[in-house]
Formats: C-alpha cells, structure tokens, sequence
C-alpha cells in the first residue's frame, strides 16, 4: 500500500507542474514582453559533493593585481629567509650640484690620499660624502672611485666584496678555534666559503682575479693581514 501511495504522490505532483507550466506558456503567449519563469519543480536536498561543486564554481578568480604583484615580488636572499628590497635612489640629473665646491683633480687627490692609508673604494666613498659634502663621485669626475684607482695603481688587489667575506671567514674560525662546540657557526662557516668559492668563480671568468687564484682556508689570514 505504501508502494502505491508514494506512486500516487509522485503523479500528482507531476500533474501539477505540467499544468504550472501550461499556464506560464499561455501567459508568456499573451504578454511577449513580460515573460514570466515557471515555478521550480521540488527537488531533493543537494548532496555535500555537489554543493562542494557549486561552490567551487562560483569562486572568483583573484584580480589581476595580485597576480602582478606577485610577478614584481623582490628575490629571496641567498642564506636567509628575507626579502629585502632597500636601495639607494639615485637623482635623475647626473651633473654635480651648484653648491659643491672641489674640482675634480681635488676629488682625484682626495681619493688618491684615502686609497694610500689602506682604506677600501666603499670606505673612501663615505669619506668624501661625510666629510667633504660629495654625494656621487661619478657626477663630479665622470668616473666611478675604483676606476680612479686603477687609473693611480692603486685599486685592491682582491675584490671589496671577496675581502670582506674572506675577512668574515678568518673571523668565524678564529672563534671556533676558541668554542669548538659551537655548531651554528660550523655552519655559518660553510655558507660564507661557500659564497666565497661563487665569488671567486665569477671574478675568475671576468678575470678580475687571475686563473690560478685560489681560496684556502689556511692561508687565507694572509689575504686580509
């Protein structure tokens, strides 16, 4: 009996709706203008999947911004988590100021005199800027500090960077020499060798260094002396 009456249920409700739909066709026929939407036949409760489907239908796209940011995001450094992106912005006129005062044969001097106490193209740079109020070298003499060593013999015979590395290096073993428990800089140790040996890569094939030159953690308290 329940069978028959389900049955039953089913036809009505299908009747109904045949009719529903009759009617909105009629009305449609008779005012083109105004349609009018048939109603919505029952229908059984969506299952969890198709909802999920839905909805991951109706998720919009990020906007195309994000998207670019995303392109222009700055690098990631080489041993650390960071992302720095600070740098110096340089003035869009590249003649030197009205207001500085040294000639360029006086800014040679000055170089020439700071590069003789051992002081390094950096050191020199900051030097000129502090002391002497000269913020871009370039704009003055129309060459940058190292170039002006070169022209005196009087450029590093090792690179700045590679120095200063190399420098860093002698440091860490010295203070293992003293804590030899101390782990973390076991490891700091391998990633600035490790920066060095890609330093000294690079300058070899620019030939900033000559091809036999070489990295040794023993000797190299004499590179830096």
């Amino acid at each position: 009996m329940s069978t028959i009456a389900v049955a039953v249920a089913a036809a009505g409700i299908l009747v109904v709706s045949l009719r529903s739909l009759t009617a909105t066709s009629r009305e449609n026929q008779k005012h083109p203008k105004t349609l009018i939407r048939p109603p919505l036949l029952a229908l059984a409760p969506l299952s969890p999947s198709s909802r999920r489907c839905r909805r991951h239908r109706r998720r919009k796209h990020p906007p195309a911004v994000a998207r670019v940011k995303h392109r222009n995001a700055a690098m990631g450094r080489m041993h650390s988590r960071g992302k720095g992106i600070s740098s110096s912005a340089l003035p869009y006129k590249r003649t030197p100021p009205t207001w500085l005062k040294p000639a360029t044969s006086d800014v040679e001097e000055m170089i020439t005199k700071a590069a003789k106490k051992g002081q390094m193209p950096s050191q020199i740079g900051v030097l000129l800027r502090d002391q002497h109020g000269i913020p871009l070298v370039k704009s003055v003499t129309g060459s940058k500090i190292l170039r002006i060593l070169k022209a005196h013999g009087l450029a590093p015979e090792i690179p700045e960077d590679l120095y200063f590395l190399i420098k860093k290096a002698v440091a860490i073993r010295k203070h293992l020499e003293r804590n030899r428990k101390d782990k973390d800089s076991k490891f700091r140790l391998i990633l600035v060798e490790s920066r060095i040996h890609r330093l000294a890569r690079y300058y070899k094939r620019t030939k900033k260094l000559p091809p036999t030159w070489k990295y040794e953690s023993t000797t190299a308290s004499t590179l830096v002396a």
